[in-house]
């Protein structure tokens, strides 16, 4: 066989061709592996499939009462009494709905019930009153409810906690009495148990026992993202304690239609359907549905609960419909990222599974995808390589790209004409790299590959797109200013590791009370706020208004924070056992400042090398043991408003030229210290003009003092290296900081 090969194939092409080969086997491995940087490829391959194809709405059955802007204007804020809840539903039955869901968790008791309002004025204010003409069934809104619920066609949500470890957690588990669904099991020999492949939960946030024990079906609205945050499907049945409980839109689906039994097909793999009624709906492994999603938001049928309430709609408004109540408004919308809208509410979500279950209209990764995938990749591989052994790289390009498109064409007709979803990723990655890896093989061998090399690396770097940029900017859709500008970066000190000693209620009571005060010192100080970073606030000043003397305004806002957070900090240590340090770093300087983003979705903020360098200098609050730090800016902008301490000249990660960052006191409190703050004043000048064993003993006598301990010692600690390893003459005390 060997010697048939080298007789039929020349030295070039045998090299063409085990280097093909070879190249077609590692993307082979590659396939295998699946790394997670191509399963976020994969995805966003998929995404511009359900862009392109999406299809619109199919059966008008979902619709949405939205609690809205205008309901909660006419209504009242949320939450609303439960009899609010209680007529809202029975209304829309009245007009003609066979299904009600509730997106929102009725979990808690209602605080305006009246028996509620009457035993908190006993126990908080020590009243005792009574309630005069108020019938029996009229004292306790949760009954009042809950008698409503028998009456109709309701749906209430529940939401699952696969994982939990607080005991605290643990209790959503007692009296929770949500009604598991009626499942009938057909397993081929080799199938594994539905419990070890459907998702499982520990723990569940259910409905009130008077709530929940009221109504036939309950349905849970706990989903997952993909690895890239995005939505793309969601499980339609979960475990709990050996029961298998359905989704918020199947519960609804069986309320409207009246069945009961699901049916699910179980395999060696675990999932492999499950049926409800007549409809075989595909799901994967652990019984997940891909969405089909039908556009961006607003592409169901949306009544304002205001308006049902009110009696607006006209008779048979909703008839036949199965409607979701979920909300709008601004602060309680559940929002979440799809492929075709990255902020898309959460109720939509379940009407989208009604409309794709009904309609039929299923998004499928079938069982020979795999299989096909696979195919596909070596045929690629091998006819990429059979072509190019034969024939100039620059022949090729026509049928390659031909064989490119008949594989996106392929792929595209399976998805658009049968749901089914055929990645041709693979396919084109061993076509590019086969291509690519023998085009340059065959260059090596013809060419000078320096020559080679060269040239082609002065093409990929011309200039020329960089300059059209900058000859006209006029071409960027963002529009923004140039301005200068006082930014301010705040971060609460090891905030992970304190948020483990917390359940995520407390992480969220804390991060509350925390940052709402800090937040409106900001603003009173003329500030404007950018965003939140989990536990870290970035704000600036001078925008989108002019704002005089912003420097100062942004240090005032800082010292006022300081002061503020000795305060929390008895709150917090009595509240949670621990007190919290926060660094804040400021600085001024020209950045771009306007709407940055996308064309779809921008966010009014600002950008550049300053932003970066405010941020630099909250991080350095770490090592140099402060609770602030400013840049020479400040300092110049704030004069002799405030006492600055110089701290040092750094060149911090990502700049050139070297800084000098200083703290701030207010005056008052400088000259309690003054003794301190010259002593130190001395020891670091002393340390500037290279006197490192007068600076060393300065710095150990303010050690001494035990007053900021971790400067010191940072001063102590260079002395002594720099006494043993003295610095070139051109020595200019400016220390690196190799870490952000």
């Amino acid at each position: 066989m060997l010697a048939f090969i080298k007789n039929a194939f020349k030295k070039d092409q045998l090299i063409l061709l085990a280097s093909g080969l070879a190249a077609t086997f590692f993307i082979a491995l590659i396939y295998n592996q699946h790394p997670h940087f191509l399963q976020l490829l994969n995805l966003k391959i998929y995404d511009q499939y359900l862009k392109e194809y999406h299809q619109p709405v199919a059966t008008h059955v979902p619709v949405i009462i939205d609690i809205d802007e205008k309901s909660l204007a006419e209504i009242g804020q949320w939450p609303w009494p439960r009899y609010q809840v209680a007529k809202l539903m029975k209304y829309s039955q009245a007009y003609g709905a066979v299904s009600v869901a509730s997106d929102i968790i009725f979990s808690e008791p209602d605080r305006t019930s009246p028996i509620t309002v009457q035993d908190s004025f006993k126990k908080e204010l020590g009243l005792d009153f009574k309630y005069s003409g108020l019938p029996a069934a009229y004292q306790d809104n949760d009954v009042l409810l809950g008698a409503n619920l028998k009456t109709g066609p309701f749906v209430l949500g529940m939401n699952f906690i696969p994982t939990i470890t607080s005991d605290s957690v643990r209790a959503l588990n007692r009296g929770c009495f949500v009604k598991p669904a009626k499942i009938a099991v057909h397993s081929t020999k080799d199938a594994i148990s539905m419990y070890d492949a459907l998702p499982t939960a520990e723990a569940a946030i259910c409905p009130l026992p008077v709530l929940a024990k009221s109504v036939k079906h309950t349905g849970f609205i706990t989903t997952f993202p993909d690895p890239d945050s995005v939505y793309r499907r969601v499980p339609l049945l979960y475990v709990w304690h050996r029961k298998l409980y359905p989704s918020l839109a199947m519960a609804a689906l069986m309320q409207a239609t009246g069945v009961e039994n699901i049916t699910i097909r179980m395999r060696s793999q675990g999932v492999e359907s499950i049926r409800f009624n007549k409809t075989i709906i595909p799901t994967d492994k652990n019984g997940r549905i891909l969405i089909n999603y039908r556009g961006p938001t607003g592409k169901f049928e949306y009544f304002s609960a205001s308006d049902i309430l009110k009696k607006r709609l006209p008779m048979g408004a909703l008839q036949g419909k199965i409607a979701f109540i979920g909300t709008s408004a601004s602060g309680l919308k559940d929002m979440r990222a799809t492929p075709l809208d990255p902020s898309y509410p959460g109720v939509e979500v379940h009407a989208t599974l009604i409309d794709n279950i009904l309609s039929r209209q299923f998004l499928v990764l079938p069982d020979w995808a795999t299989g096909m995938e696979f195919m596909g990749l070596i045929l690629a591989g091998i006819t990429t390589t059979l072509l190019l052994m034969w024939a100039r790289a620059t022949w090729m390009i026509v049928p390659l790209v031909g064989m490119a498109f008949a594989m996106f064409a392929g792929s595209a007709y399976l998805y658009k004409e049968q749901g089914y979803f055929i990645s041709p990723l693979y396919s084109y990655l061993t076509l590019a790299v086969n291509f690519t890896l023998l085009t340059l093989i065959k260059f090596w061998r013809e060419e000078n590959a320096k020559k080679f090399i060269h040239g082609a690396f002065a093409h990929y770097l011309a200039p020329s797109v960089i300059g059209q940029i900058m000859d006209d900017p006029d071409s960027l859709t963002l529009e923004g200013q140039e301005k200068d500008i006082t930014i301010q970066f705040s971060d609460v000190r090891s905030f992970t590791s304190l948020s483990e000693k917390l359940s995520p209620t407390q992480v969220t009571n804390l991060l509350h009370d925390y940052l709402t005060p800090m937040t409106r010192i900001i603003t009173n100080h003329d500030g404007t706020l950018d965003k939140f970073i989990g536990d870290a606030v970035m704000a600036f000043w001078n925008a989108p208004l002019d704002v005089e003397n912003h420097q100062e305004c942004a240090l005032n806002a800082a010292l006022a924070q300081q002061i503020k957070l000795e305060e929390l900090n008895e709150l917090f240590l009595h509240k949670y056992g621990f007190t919290i340090a926060v660094g804040i770093g400021i600085h001024s300087g020209p950045v771009r400042v306007g709407n940055m983003g996308s064309a779809d979705l921008f966010d009014y903020t600002l950008i550049g090398d300053n932003v970066n360098l405010a941020s630099r200098l909250e991080g350095l609050t770490k090592y140099y043991g402060q609770k602030l730090i400013v840049s020479q800016t400040i300092k110049d902008a704030c004069g002799d408003n405030y006492y600055f301490r110089i701290l040092d000249n750094v060149r911090v990660k990502g700049k050139k030229l070297p800084v000098t960052i200083y703290t701030a006191y207010p005056l008052e409190q400088a000259k309690s210290r003054m003794e301190e703050l010259e002593l130190y004043e001395k020891a670091h000048a002393a340390y500037l003009n290279q006197n490192f064993n007068e600076a060393k003993a300065l710095f150990v006598e303010l050690q001494q003092k035990n007053v900021e301990p971790l400067l010191y010692d940072l001063y102590i600690e260079r002395c002594e290296l720099l006494i043993q390893n003295p610095p070139d003459n051109d020595w200019d005390g400016v220390f690196v900081h190799k870490t952000k």
